[in-house]
């Protein structure tokens, strides 16, 4: 019998059946029925087979977010940087930000024999925790903090408490837009930084000034149309920049002078945001550096240097410019 015969007796592609055999992702109801066939046929595959699987390629995986990510893009360059030196290529895949194509690249990576995988993580579903279980070369997580994997990541919770602190001293009192706690470096700990730069300031956090949105300029001018068209803040702290310069556009379109009658702020240091009308106040996070850290770290693990995981935190830096200089600058 082989790996076709087994597939269809068992109701299944033959992707199902390799899966099966090399610890991949399945869902329950499949491996069940690949387990009753295996049991009914005796079938097992071939050691050669098996072996052809185990060769180094000098390949490594890279699941990203977006491909048109500034800071994708600066992370991807410094990977690049280090494993190129060393004679890897790098296979890309785009996930256009859908979790279930993360979980399947992942998969299929893992599969078509790359020596290792570095992951641009957002969020962390079970089916996210499954297929990283079933992986068995070296994984570097990028951007997020993971037990059980090595990772290098940035105080997204430091540099979004500053910034808001930046704008309370300023005199206001920020409103927020941010994105989904799911993800939870942009999301769950940029808001988790704003609410404790307010609680310092003596200043409690009230949900009506804090507004959920998508990653997108598009989102971020939305979202801060709806903020204004309730209320006027005398401060915006967005969750990143490309959220800012949608917002500051929504407040241009108001009749409001940014840096003056309403501060704004972001999270990344985008070219897109020095070069604004008024340039935006950000917080600049390593992602060059990351990708550099985390490509070092898998050249560790594929010369099985060390023991354990690391978890590597990246600071950040302060870039005030002229969206918060406040009304008698």
């Amino acid at each position: 019998m082989n790996i076709t015969e087994l597939a269809a007796l068992a109701g299944v592609s033959k992707t199902a059946v390799s899966r099966y055999f090399n610890g991949g992702y399945l869902s329950p109801e499949k491996r069940a029925a690949i387990d009753a066939a295996v049991k009914a046929t005796g079938y097992a595959p071939s050691e050669a087979a098996r072996g052809l699987r185990t060769r180094r390629t000098r390949q490594i995986g890279v699941v990203m977010p977006r491909l048109s990510s500034e800071s994708t893009a600066r992370v991807v360059d410094g990977i690049s940087l280090v494993l190129a030196d060393k004679g890897y290529r790098l296979l890309l895949a785009n996930t256009a930000n859908i979790p279930a194509r993360e979980v399947e690249y992942l998969d299929a990576l893992r599969q078509s024999g790359v020596d290792g995988l570095i992951f641009l993580a957002s969020v962390f579903t079970p089916e996210h925790r499954a297929v990283l279980k079933s992986i068995h070369i070296p994984v570097v997580i990028v951007a997020q903090q993971y037990e059980g994997y090595n990772c290098v990541y940035h105080d997204d919770l430091g540099a979004a408490r500053d910034l808001t602190a930046l704008l309370i001293r300023r005199g206001v009192r920020p409103a927020y837009i941010g994105v989904t706690a799911q993800d939870r470096a942009a999301g769950w700990a940029r808001h988790e930084g704003y609410v404790q730069a307010l609680k310092q300031a003596g200043l409690a956090p009230r949900a009506e000034e804090m507004y959920l949105s998508g990653f997108r300029m598009e989102d971020g001018y939305d979202r801060a149309r709806a903020l204004l068209a309730q209320r006027r803040p005398g401060g915006i702290f967005c969750a990143t920049d490309a959220i800012a310069i949608g917002a500051m556009q929504a407040c241009r379109e108001a009749g409001l002078q940014v840096g003056r009658d309403v501060l704004v702020a972001g999270v990344g240091d985008s070219a897109m945001g020095r070069v604004t009308a008024v340039p935006l106040t950000s917080a600049h996070l390593h992602y060059k550096t990351s990708g550099q850290e985390a490509a070092q770290l898998m050249l560790k693990l594929l010369r099985r240097q060390g023991a354990g995981t690391r978890a590597v935190c990246l600071g950040y830096e302060i870039i005030e410019r002229a969206s918060t200089a406040g009304p008698g600058m």
